[in-house]
């Protein structure tokens, strides 16, 4: 009956995903330790899933479509803000129930996120939807937010200190069950305000407030407490970091989910869009320093120094939708209507149908993404 249940509720491939039901809690039947190692056959890959907003269905399109892939396992996830979210929800999903609840866990998770979006004033205007869809540019919600949130804190805007995403994140994800099993490792990461160091949870200490601190962009929520320190959105300091999978993984192959742009195809002009790229560059920079140096480190393991066998070489492989986000605004970030949504998980899936076409054969073998050429 639980596996009729999970078939139930696996979207349908190459269309567009239904709205979700809530799926009844599933309360795990046996207690797992620590990952098991890939079965014959199978590939082992670690995913790194960058912050974006509402962007972030784009990764849930993408890793949707990883999951359906029998051919690989996932090792490690590391994420920042959104991908924080959809990588606490993908390891408590393969703890429950593997692949299949996985999915399912995705899929009800973004359907509620539009679901608790419909009361809010951020809705697209018409003229964004005839002019550009997805964006919220002329949304009275928005603009008005924007303008507030340049003279007002979230303190004096939100002294409740409310946020959807609490209520969300606890009707879809146990944190306690991802403490007492994992099927991957899970990273978490935040920026302490008051230190400016990077911090990373994993699937040993993950909280909801956790999770929430890496997605807390200051000029909306308030900085988030966790044991005593306060935090803000991972993306400042690590969108995402890889290291952790470096130290903490077993398999060497690394999917960078890459949600903003690095390239643009002309100079901002308009204050709107000087800000989205201002936007951009910080949380890439994170990013790139780390390419720098895993490009450098694999140079020196090229040329056969390897500090005794201590440097381990890193296979880099990317999925982005570059040329299509850089269309979109900042203000789409925030736009989470179901259509809106499903459109960027439909992109996801089929971006990461192309990857597994052209480069699953280099997964375990070499790099499918020129650092140099992409990131330096």
């Amino acid at each position: 009956m639980a596996a009729k249940k999970r078939a139930a509720a696996k979207p349908a491939r190459g269309r567009k995903p239904a709205r979700p039901a809530a799926p009844k809690k599933v309360t795990p039947k046996r207690r797992i330790a620590s990952p098991k190692p890939a079965r014959s056959g199978k590939k082992r890959i670690n995913l790194a899933l960058q912050g974006g907003g509402a962007h972030g269905a784009f990764a849930w399109g993408v890793i949707d479509r990883l999951l359906e892939d029998e051919r690989l396992e996932i090792d490690g996830i590391v994420g920042t803000s959104a991908g924080a979210m959809n990588a606490a929800v993908t390891a408590y999903g393969l703890a429950l129930g593997g692949p299949e609840m996985a999915r399912a866990k995705l899929q009800e998770f973004w359907g509620k996120i539009s679901d608790a979006a419909k009361n809010s004033p951020l809705q697209p205007s018409m003229f964004d939807k005839m002019m550009k869809p997805g964006s919220l540019d002329t949304s009275p919600g928005w603009m008005m937010m924007d303008a507030l949130s340049r003279v007002m804190s979230p303190y004096q805007l939100n002294p409740m200190n409310l946020n959807p995403l609490r209520d969300v994140l606890h009707s879809v994800v146990d944190c306690e069950t991802l403490h007492k099993q994992s099927k991957a490792k899970l990273f978490i990461c935040a920026s302490n305000v008051l230190t400016g160091k990077i911090k990373v949870f994993n699937e040993g200490n993950v909280s909801i407030d956790a999770v929430l601190a890496s997605a807390c962009l200051p000029f909306m929520f308030q900085a988030v407490e966790v044991d005593g320190e306060f935090y803000w959105d991972g993306g400042y300091m690590g969108n995402p970091p890889i290291y952790p999978l470096i130290y903490h993984c077993d398999s060497n192959d690394v999917l960078i989910v890459q949600l903003n742009p690095i390239r643009i195809p002309e100079v901002p002009k308009t204050s709107q869009a000087i800000l989205d790229r201002i936007n951009t560059l910080s949380f890439n920079s994170s990013l790139m320093r780390e390419m720098r140096a895993i490009n450098f480190v694999t140079k020196l393991i090229e040329s056969g120094f390897t500090d005794g066998g201590r440097l381990k070489p890193m296979l880099i492989h990317t999925v982005d939708a570059e040329e299509e986000v850089c269309s979109l605004g900042v203000s789409s970030k925030l736009n989470a209507q179901w259509d809106f949504l499903s459109g960027l998980y439909e992109m996801g899936r089929a971006k990461a149908s192309d990857f597994l076409d052209k480069h699953f054969d280099d997964i375990g073998r070499r790099s499918s993404t020129n650092i140099e050429e992409k990131f330096l």
